[in-house]
């Protein structure tokens, strides 16, 4: 038995300790400090293991998706899982593989734990107001969980954000300072996806923020058989600027903006009333579970981003390329056909243009962007029209069209079917899915009344979900037009949010501009608002 398994199975029985005939004699308070008395062994024993000749790994466990709001990330050991003829310097060969390793959720529950650090309060203290930072950034026991768990739980996992940080995060902090946000709010990204582009979640969420699809759809990401814009970088931030900017026109706070990212607005202002404060750390204790860490992992994530020299964590080289160029696109081209005649490799295309989920740049319907690494870019303008050329009958003839569109239908859509697990309910799904109870029992035939059973299928509609009958109050018997606009009667229930949720294209600033409302203003079913002009 290997002495690194052999700590292991120490650690493990430590865990077990006390026993439960011990631990019924000893009170609460009692147990709570022997725990933590255990925790700062086990701490010590992993900083041994960590430290010597053997160096222990981060906890990891293999998953085909990532989880929502859930890190994802590769180690540098975990080659054998990549494709022995990709370069092992490209991004795609160290990152964006489809067998993830991703962090157990007891590891990301950090209120069940008592981390412990050399580093006293006062430093971290210190830091934290030494960066400035434009969203007053709070400390307490939770956030220094999250801070050392960063800076000293996971190296690895660290050195590779940080590698990619220096190339995603300029573009980031660009988008946010055309929308007039705070820049800090980058490091949502690493909280979302760690970076990962690609990245799918359990209830379908894409890309590196984590866009549902219909909320993807509001913020005017485009979906269909041959594009996946929540998987474009740049145009996925331009939505996610958007939709924290209409929440803080919401709550007027961060905290609350950024939590509602990850819950949904309805479920912020469910955890408001409860705790009868909107202050986000009384609030703290009725937000979701998933939710509570969102806030104190941002803080975390930017104070990693500042201070990880400091704990000599190194950032990883993924060999990025120092500038990419844009090309516009008005033809179809398959990413096979820029190879061939380039010689770039196919993964190095699909690394910078992740939002084409085919290979296929569909340039006809529309003009379309290609990225392209700089080194590239003259062989491409020269040779242009040769790489339309290369094979178009073979990649673009009416069977292969007709299969790649067949193939994309069901993805396309963003439907999803669900079975129910014991202890589930309707508000349970709903929240899973960021959707409202009231559309699950319209898609599926419920009543408040109705029960549901264990592997019961339930269907969660993306794109295509049935009509409204008349009778429920559609969107459709609720719009009109005249005088140049796109008019909405508002109903009992209605919220300003949710009536720009019913419109593609429409957000929550537009319908307050065009009304002279405020955030604030109360709204009375009946009242006809402006949409948007025809």
């Amino acid at each position: 038995m290997s002495y690194r398994r052999t700590l292991l199975i120490i650690l493990s029985f430590a865990l077990a300790v006390p026993t439960v005939a011990s631990a019924q004699k000893l009170t609460k308070k009692q147990l709570l400090k022997e725990r933590i008395e255990l925790q700062r062994t086990i701490d010590s024993l992993k900083n041994i293991i960590e430290g010597g000749a053997l160096e222990m790994s981060d906890t990891t466990q293999f998953e085909d998706e990532n989880t929502n709001g859930g890190f994802n990330f590769l180690d540098s050991e975990q080659f054998a899982d990549v494709d022995p003829g990709c370069n092992p310097d490209s991004l795609l060969s160290m990152w964006y593989i489809q067998k993830r390793l991703t962090l157990n959720d007891s590891e990301r529950d950090l209120d069940s734990v008592v981390l412990t650090s050399n580093i006293p309060d006062d430093v971290y203290i210190e830091r934290l107001n030494r960066l400035n930072s434009f969203i007053p950034l709070s400390y307490n026991n939770i956030v220094k969980n999250h801070i050392i768990y960063y800076t000293e739980k996971m190296p690895v996992k660290a050195a590779n954000i940080l590698g990619l940080s220096s190339y995603y995060l300029p573009m980031f902090e660009e988008v946010f300072d055309y929308y007039g946000l705070p820049k800090e709010l980058k490091a949502m990204a690493i909280i979302e996806s760690a970076l990962n582009p690609t990245a799918t979640s359990r209830a379908r969420a894409r890309g590196m923020w984590q866009f549902m699809y219909r909320t993807a759809l509001q913020y005017n990401l485009k979906i269909n058989s041959y594009v996946d814009e929540r998987l474009d970088p740049l145009a996925s931030t331009h939505a996610a600027a958007k939709y924290l900017r209409d929440s803080y026109t919401i709550f007027g706070d961060w905290f609350l903006a950024i939590s509602s990212y990850n819950c949904g607005v309805g479920n912020v202002n469910k955890a408001i009333r409860r705790a009868g404060s909107r202050d986000f750390w009384k609030i703290y204790p009725y937000l979701p579970r998933e939710t509570r860490g969102y806030v104190p992992s941002f803080i975390a994530a930017l104070y990693l981003l500042e201070y990880y020299k400091e704990h000599n964590i190194q950032p990883a080289n993924f060999n990025l390329p120092a500038h990419v160029d844009t090309m516009k696109i008005n033809r179809n081209v398959h990413f096979e056909q820029i190879s061939a005649v380039i010689g770039i490799p196919v993964e190095e295309l699909k690394n910078y243009n992740p939002q084409y989920v085919q290979n296929i740049i569909p340039g006809t319907g529309g003009e379309c962007i290609l990225q392209l690494p700089y080194t590239y870019t003259i062989p491409f303008v020269e040779k242009e029209q040769q790489i339309y050329e290369y094979k178009d009958s073979v990649y673009f003839n009416p069977i292969t069209k007709e299969s790649i569109k067949e193939s994309a239908k069901s993805a396309g859509t963003g439907n999803i079917v669900h079975r129910v697990k014991k202890g589930e309910t309707l508000g349970h799904i709903a929240m899973k899915y960021h959707v409202s109870v009231r559309n699950l029992m319209r898609w599926n035939g419920l009543t408040s009344k109705s029960v549901l059973r264990i592997g019961q299928r339930i269907n969660i509609y993306g794109g295509s979900a049935p009509a409204a009958s008349s009778g429920s109050g559609s969107k459709s018997a609720s719009t009109s037009k005249s005088g140049g606009y796109e008019w909405y009667t508002i109903k009992s229930g209605d919220t300003l949010l949710g009536i720009a949720y019913k419109f593609k294209g429409v957000s929550l600033n537009d319908i307050l501009r065009l009304n002279g409302l405020t955030k604030n203003s109360k709204i009375y079913p009946g009242r006809k608002i402006k949409i948007r002009k025809l």
